[in-house]
């Protein structure tokens, strides 16, 4: 006679723990399934640090050494890299080093940037230099500032506002193809690290 009351025991048993454990699930805010799942693990977050830096040997025709700002877990990350530029680059190189940078801020970083998190969001963009009435600094962008991603425009500003392009107190004049108002951009901490929500505070430039 036991031997037919304990399947029974068992079946409730097995009940009484499913049930138990399914309050427990929607208590948690998971939804019990009754199919088995197989999603592989979960992705990870971006680390955005490289165990060593992308050094090697540098010779001359690498140029010298710089530094942009690419974007790594909605943040702005600085980056090394090598231009073709004067050793003391002065202000009459500005566009110069303005161009150099922005050819940097284009690249795709490279596998090991990648892997951590490394992203850029510049594309297809050229600066010049001023026109006739603007200020000696403005540096003239092929699409203008307040039409770029949030990402971008702090990553040009950010990269410039670090160089021998920027002016004299740390900013950076910048404007657009058309007649816009020119603005005078910085970059201070909490641009670099929200760029998706902090823009880089500005000031209209009066043109002569």
């Amino acid at each position: 006679m036991s031997t037919r009351v304990l399947p029974r025991l068992r079946t409730t048993a097995a009940a009484t723990l499913a049930g138990v454990l399914g309050a427990f699930l929607a208590g948690c805010g998971i939804r019990p399934t009754e199919v088995p799942t197989d999603y592989g693990a979960a992705p990870s977050r971006a680390s955005c640090t490289l165990s060593a830096p992308e050094t090697g040997a540098r010779s001359a025709e690498d140029g010298i050494p710089v530094q942009i700002f690419l974007v790594c877990a909605s943040q702005l990350v600085l980056a090394d890299r090598s231009a073709q530029l004067p050793e003391r680059p002065a202000s009459a190189d500005r566009l110069r080093v303005a161009r150099a940078l922005l050819d940097q801020l284009e690249r795709l970083p490279s596998a090991t940037e990648r892997q951590v998190g490394y992203t850029t969001d510049i594309r297809r963009l050229t600066v010049r230099g001023p026109r006739s009435g603007d200020p000696t600094d403005t540096l003239r962008l092929s699409t203008a500032p307040e039409d770029l991603s949030a990402f971008a425009l702090a990553q040009l500003v950010c990269t410039y506002a670090n160089s021998a392009a920027a002016d004299d107190r740390g900013g950076v004049t910048l404007g657009g193809p058309e007649a816009e108002p020119l603005r005078r951009y910085e970059c201070p901490a909490e641009v670099r690290s929200r760029p998706s929500t902090e823009a880089p505070p500005n000031t209209v430039v009066e043109r002569d």
